[in-house]
């Protein structure tokens, strides 16, 4: 014999079930979501740490082409000047372009998680809604 059929609490018994199952579901999947974006954000930090390490290489190397070129500027023939200057422009070329796509995966980095924050927020939302 069942207890609660005799108590009329077997349409709470099933409710609350299917709520706990349905929950946990839930559960899983934003758990699911938040190790997707957390890849996500390792892969992002990786990239910014190879970047950076470019940018402080090629800035060593502009700062030295650089200064060469300004040696070079003062010497005889020129040549040494137009070949010195173009290798320069090069180096400082490379130089901003490295920083500028530094800078702009820096900037997206910042944004960390946001999927999960927005889906968090609408379940407690929610919840906040039933109470």
């Amino acid at each position: 014999m069942n207890l609660f059929a005799l108590l009329g609490l077997e349409g709470l018994v099933a409710r609350w079930r299917s709520n706990v199952i349905e929950g946990a579901i839930a559960v899983e999947d934003r758990l699911e979501l938040a190790g997707m974006e957390w890849a996500d954000q390792k892969r992002r930090m990786l990239v910014v740490a190879i970047l950076a390490i470019v940018t402080a290489g090629l800035t060593t190397i502009a700062l030295f082409m650089f200064s060469m070129a300004v040696l070079v500027t003062y010497w005889d023939t020129p040549d040494r000047v137009t070949v010195g200057w173009i290798l320069a422009g090069v180096w400082i070329f490379l130089w901003i372009v490295v920083l500028i796509s530094l800078v702009l995966i820096a900037r997206r980095a910042g944004d960390a998680f946001a999927l999960t924050r927005r889906v968090l927020a609408r379940d407690w939302k929610y919840v906040k809604d039933q109470l």
